[in-house]
Parts: structure tokens; sequence; C-alpha cells
């Protein structure tokens, strides 16, 4: 079991805006699922949330958007946000997590203080396409391959627990490797009444498997971070997720549902003697 555990928490900063139709996703504005739906928060709100999240210990802090990618206008946002948190807290992991990117994009987002870009695979190649018709699981993959280019560390896992097979787990987890990201989310899909993609029902020891054959897939520093779906699996008992070969988590709230308190989250680890990572490794 691992030592250390890196935290990280995210922050919807735009939110269900988003007009493509991932049957997983409640942000779509397909199927009007009941969460808050805003535009830009104010740069102010979201240093201050920077701050509160870096006090209960998270290394990382994830700029999330709606939507299928970056344009001009978000773009500049995120840049400008970047910016702002940085002369605020001069020590902390920004990751910037837009959706579709061009290089030039990221490269733009690099200069203005991004450290990592998140863009999940979500899905195998060939699964994704039964989940989402509006792009495809190739233009996410190559955002990925734009992120490494331009020089940011590469965040990038999915969700499971999608009806997915075992084989498209497997080609899953191989995608994921050929990308060697930095880091890897691994997440456990949450059902939504308003969705259509209802929940595979996915088991406790299956989700146990699935962070070992991730954990063992990779490279030894790769951080395997346990994030959405975590208290549906694992409720308070998180010591199987990092027996299993996770070694980071998301604190705090998800991107449309609520997560555990943070100072909670702090307790248990006590508890089981982890430390809280106070330097990333990336």
């Amino acid at each position: 079991m691992t030592n250390q555990v890196y935290l990280c928490a995210i922050n919807n900063i735009l939110s269900g805006s988003c007009n493509q139709d991932c049957s997983f996703c409640a942000q779509s504005v397909k199927y009007h699922a009941n969460i808050d739906r805003y535009y830009f928060k104010p740069i102010e709100q979201i240093i201050f949330e920077a701050k509160k999240a870096k006090e209960v210990g998270a290394l990382g802090y994830c700029l999330v958007t709606s939507g299928l990618g970056l344009d001009d206008k978000k773009t500049e946002f995120i840049a400008k946000t970047a910016k702002a948190i940085k002369q605020e807290i001069n020590d902390i992991h920004l990751i910037a997590c837009n959706g579709i990117a061009s290089m030039e994009q990221l490269r733009y987002l690099k200069e203005s203080g991004i450290d990592s870009y998140n863009h999940n695979l979500e899905s195998s190649q060939n699964y994704y396409k039964k989940i989402c018709s509006t792009h495809s699981w190739d233009e996410r993959y190559q955002t990925c391959l734009n992120a490494k280019s331009v020089g940011l560390s590469l965040c990038s896992g999915g969700i499971f627990g999608m009806g997915e097979e075992i084989e498209d787990r497997i080609d899953f987890i191989k995608s994921i490797k050929s990308l060697n990201p930095d880091a890897v989310p691994i997440n456990f899909y949450l059902p939504n009444d308003a969705l259509p993609l209802k929940s595979s029902n996915l088991t406790k020891n299956e989700a146990i498997k699935i962070i070992e054959d991730v954990k063992n897939s990779l490279p030894e520093e790769t951080i395997i971070m346990i994030a959405g779906g975590r208290e549906l699996i694992f409720g308070k008992n998180l010591k199987e997720m990092f027996e299993a070969g996770a070694n980071s988590m998301v604190i705090g709230n998800y991107l449309t549902t609520e997560g555990e308190l943070p100072d909670f989250d702090k307790q248990i680890l006590g508890e089981l003697n982890l430390e809280i990572a106070t330097t990333c490794p990336n």
C-alpha cells in the first residue's frame, strides 16, 4: 500500500452548457438533468475556492468547463484565471480540463500557468461509439497527444461501469498505457435518472480488479487517482482502494455531485497511517 496520497480538487467553473450527446454525462443539455447550470464563475470566487482546497491539502487544482472543447473565449478565460491563481498561490499544480484542444491552444495555456491537461478517453475506442455520437474517441486521443507535445503533464483516464464488457476494459487500459500519462483518474459511473445510460452495477471486487490492472500496466511513478463514484463503490473503506494500487484521490465535490467532506477524508487517511503528499511529482 502507498505511503503518501496525492490529493486533488476540481472546480466546475462552467457548468451544464454542453451540446454533445455523451450518454454518461449530466452536463449535456440534451438530457435536462437536474444540475446547477451557469456560465463562467467569477475569477475571485475561483481563487477563493482554490485557497480553500489548498488549505485542506490539495496539491492539484483542476479548472473544468463543460462543452466539446476550447474556443477563443474559454481559452482566454482559463489563461486569465490560471495567471490570477498563480499570483495568489505559487505552489499549486494547476490542471485544465476543457475538452478537445489544439496544440496552439494548449501551448497558450501552458504559457499562462497551466501545468497539466486532463482529457479522459472515458472508455475503449470500440465502446465509445455506443455512448457518444457527436464526436469521436480519436479526437479525444489526439488531444491527449497534443497536450504531451507542448510539454504539459497529461492526466487521462475514464469511467468504468458504463455497461462495457471485460474486453472493453482491457482495450481501454491498453490505450491509456499507450499514452503513458502522468496521472490516471479512475471514475466509477454514477447513475442519473435523466441519463439514457444506466448503471451496470459494478461490484467492489470488480472495481478493485480495475485499479490493480491499471496500476500494473503503468510505470511505478504514475499517479493512480480515484475520482467520481468512489463513495458509491467503497463508501468509507478507503483502505481497499490504496491496497489495490491507488495513490491519489479527488477530495470535495465533483462536477455535478457532492463528495465526502475533505476533513473526513483526511481523518480516514490518518487512521490508515497514510501521509498527505506535500509536493507534486510531476
